[in-house]
């Protein structure tokens, strides 16, 4: 039997046909590795998700990515124990069950309103997005649920390590502009000397680095502000990341991020406002960013001077040519708000999740960038509300952790409080929820934060 699987490797037409000929070779005894321990199907996914880009074949808009391998080795895993699993109730559990349900009923509209192939596309990103529900009930109440305060550290810092990998491949690829797999999004920065693709790493778009770097700055923001002891790295490692983290973010020219990180810091400030050191804190945020973008400036000096002029001209012109920057989202929102003014029983059950882009239901394919008017359109009132409650026990449940005795419990509770706060409002220009290779990540933290 290996006698002539390796001749029909070796008697392969192509490259391509020898590697799929050949990979039981190295993923069955993965698969066998992986499966021993309940949390290892995680980090194989965590690493995959942030350092690798996706497989080169002509499957959906991108093209299929390795990561979702390892999400079907954690069901596998999942089913295997099950008599480990011990899930309690609480709101964030009852609020993704609630969602989840809504955008699967949903795929049904799909079909009747766009025809099959659109809800089949429905129905794929229902199941992108269930990853993300999977491994927050995994974590919490399955097998995942590791109480080793030592365990958790440990995890946290190889997912920062990992991060700052990936981050850094942004910043690298935006400087060399390295060709990039199909199915990526086609968003350019324009310059004196010419057109370049934003940064945006191993990741579909831009946003999502922007959202994903955000992510980890304000982890790092948490940590600074707490004892060495409860930190996942060390200090200049945490000011070394973060250096990265900024150039990966204003190399994406993400706006939106960039607020999310402010609201954040809002957040942490009131989180620590009984022992908060106006003064220190002032000259921190002033000096920090102040020479990270001095740096950016010395190494990207086009750039630096567009990007700073963006941000200028967003406050400056924010009330008085907003439909400019809002880059035409105004203009989409109406077509939405006229559509649904016109149709509201329509509105009341939505017409099926992701099916804006593509479908010409609403007379041609449109993109809201707007997380909480774009679920209204396609699971209608339903969806809304399970979002908006989705988002509301988040923020109680990370705040009620993050007063926790437990370091550990505390140090996540604060930082995903601070984190979705800055998510919230950033919801408002972008379907935050499509970003299933970072959104996972995000819900893991939130289970850490408070699983009992």
């Amino acid at each position: 039997m290996f006698g002539g699987w390796a001749a029909a490797v070796a008697l392969a037409p192509s490259l391509a046909a020898k590697a799929m000929l050949a990979a039981p070779a190295v993923l069955i005894p993965l698969t066998a590795w992986t499966l021993q321990q309940p949390a290892r199907w995680m980090v194989l996914f965590f690493a995959s998700a942030l350092l690798l880009p996706p497989l080169p074949i002509p499957m959906g808009d991108s093209g299929p990515h390795l990561c979702l391998f390892f999400a079907a080795m954690g069901l596998w895993a999942g089913l295997m124990r099950l008599g480990d699993w011990r899930v309690a109730p609480s709101g964030v559990h009852a609020a993704l069950i609630a969602l989840f349900g809504v955008l699967l009923a949903s795929v049904g509209l799909a079909a009747v309103n766009s025809g099959a192939v659109v809800a089949i596309g429905s129905l794929a990103r229902v199941a992108l997005f269930a990853i993300s529900v999977y491994l927050f009930f995994y974590t919490t109440g399955g097998p995942g649920n590791s109480r080793s305060r030592l365990s958790c550290l440990s995890q946290l810092s190889w997912l920062y390590w990992f991060a700052v990998a990936s981050a850094l491949f942004a910043c690298v690829d935006f400087y060399f502009q390295f060709p990039t797999p199909a199915g990526y999004g086609q968003q350019f920065v324009w310059l004196e000397s010419g057109m370049f693709r934003r940064a945006q790493g191993f990741f579909y778009e831009a946003s999502t680095l922007g959202n994903f770097c955000a992510f980890f700055l304000v982890m790092i923001a948490v940590a600074l502000s707490r004892p060495r002891e409860e930190s996942p790295a060390g200090r200049k490692a945490l000011l070394a990341g973060g250096a990265v983290f900024f150039a990966a973010l204003m190399l994406s020219y993400s706006r939106a991020s960039v607020i999310n990180v402010v609201v954040a810091l809002a957040v942490l400030g009131w989180l620590h406002r009984k022992r908060l050191r106006v003064a220190r804190v002032a000259l921190v945020l002033a000096v920090l960013p102040a020479t990270l973008a001095f740096l950016m400036w010395k190494v990207f000096p086009a750039f630096a001077e567009i990007y700073w002029l963006r941000l200028s001209a967003t406050a400056e012109y924010l009330f008085t040519q907003t439909e400019g920057v809002l880059s035409g989202r105004l203009a989409t929102w109406r077509t939405i708000a006229d559509w649904l003014a016109a149709n509201p029983w329509q509105a009341l059950v939505g017409i099926g999740y992701k099916t804006l882009p593509y479908t010409d239901y609403l007379g041609a394919p449109l993109v809201a960038d707007n997380m909480y008017l774009s679920l209204l359109v396609e699971t209608g009132i339903a969806g809304l509300a399970s979002l908006v409650w989705l988002n509301i026990a988040i923020l109680r449940a990370a705040a009620r952790a993050a007063h926790s005795l437990d370091a550990h419990r505390a140090f996540c509770g604060a930082w995903m409080l601070c984190f979705w706060a800055g998510e919230v409002v950033q919801m408002a220009s972008g379907d935050l929820l499509t970003y299933w290779r970072v959104l996972p990540i995000y819900f893991w933290v939130l289970a850490l934060a408070i699983r009992v």
